[in-house]
């Protein structure tokens, strides 16, 4: 599906370009008639040799997608973006072209690490001119700033509805599953298209709480395997707050200042996004966040969802076990690398901690 979608955007005249995770400039690449086909993973076996030239303790979203890229998988794409995510992907900049077999156009994005300093911002401004001046070369287009300006509301709207739909997530009536799979779909479609979905999405809200089961807040790296979500309505619970790197943790947390210079308002856009570990080190911040996230949700216990080796995302997990710790709120930390199901043993897991977090709601 998502490789027939891409050629029939390739058919209208627009490149695709292959991104890695997690944060890059989305109305950058729409202005340019760019569609962004985002590579993570992809889940399951490695899809090919390249990924024994990584060491086996790099994580499986760079080994699988070396593996992906080298072996054809990415083809119908024009080029490959590498933001600077962690000390793996940026590597994968450097391997897939001279060891991956990737002989297509590759773009990097050298994205600051720390608060919003002036000179933090200064120097992502100037990453995303560089940026935009590349791939409008690489395009043959000129980037009207406009066309980026008009770019930016659009994308603004996706983000208000992708929001809406996780903060009243109790009251939305689609399993996890289905909004999961819709949310995702974001990572390939082109925005106007997504944007339909999600304003259909949005009729399916009730004034009501339908959401029957136990709230759990989700905190991780990419939710997969997809089957994660179907154990755990099966176990009676439901995700009502995401914490996501690929979902919640790109929505912007305030209101985007909008400059007359859009790349202005870029780099503002990305100054208000969640804390994340792959972008700063600061757990003040994060814990902050993710408390407000489960006082808002009224979340009952938390799944703590990690990709194995993934170094900015476990340098965390202690604070945040120690946080909810102190706060008595149930835990269970979920450890995989990209299957496409999930163990027998994890499914008992959840399955006996959405019934723990059940008893203890009835007791309550």
């Amino acid at each position: 599906m998502r490789t027939t979608y891409l050629q029939s955007q390739k058919d209208r005249g627009r490149r695709v370009l292959a991104v890695l995770p997690i944060y890059f400039p989305r109305p950058l690449l729409t202005a340019l008639d760019v569609v962004a086909a985002e590579l993570w993973g992809p889940p399951g076996p490695p899809r090919g040799p390249a990924a024994a030239r990584v060491q086996t303790y790099v994580c499986a979203v760079a080994r699988n997608a070396l593996a992906f890229l080298s072996s054809g998988g990415a083809d119908v794409a024009d080029g490959v973006l590498f933001p600077h995510t962690c000390d793996s992907i940026q590597g994968l900049a450097t391997i897939a072209k001279d060891l991956g077999g990737w002989k297509k156009r590759s773009f990097t994005l050298l994205h600051p690490k720390g608060p919003s300093r002036q000179s933090a911002r200064t120097y992502l401004l100037a990453e995303l001119r560089g940026l935009a001046r590349e791939l409008g070369e690489w395009t043959g287009r000129s980037l009207e700033p406009k066309r980026l300006s008009e770019a930016i509301e659009l994308h603004a709207e996706i983000d208000s509805l992708r929001a809406e739909l996780l903060t009243r997530r109790a009251r939305l009536a689609l399993s996890d599953r289905a909004l999961y799979q819709l949310l995702r779909r974001g990572e390939f479609l082109w925005p106007e298209d997504h944007l339909a979905e999600l304003r259909d999405a949005r009729k399916s809200l009730n004034g009501q709480k339908v959401q029957t089961g136990v709230p759990l807040m989700a905190t991780g790296y990419v939710p997969e395997p997809g089957s994660l979500f179907e154990v755990l309505e099966q176990a009676g619970a439901f995700i009502a707050a995401d914490d996501y790197a690929a979902i919640g943790r790109r929505l912007p947390t305030r209101e985007v200042v909008r400059h007359s210079d859009p790349f202005e308002t870029l780099v503002d856009g990305w100054f208000a996004l969640p804390p994340c570990p792959t972008r700063s080190a600061d757990h003040a911040s994060r814990l902050d966040h993710l408390e407000r996230l489960l006082e808002r949700s009224g979340a009952r216990g938390v799944l703590i969802h990690q990709q194995k080796f993934c170094e900015p995302e476990l340098f965390d997990v202690p604070a945040i076990r120690k946080m909810l710790t102190e706060r008595k709120t149930p835990l269970l930390y979920l450890e995989g690398e990209l299957e496409r199901e999930l163990s027998g043993q994890a499914v008992t897991r959840i399955e006996a901690f959405a019934e723990m977090l059940s008893t203890q709601g009835r007791a309550a």
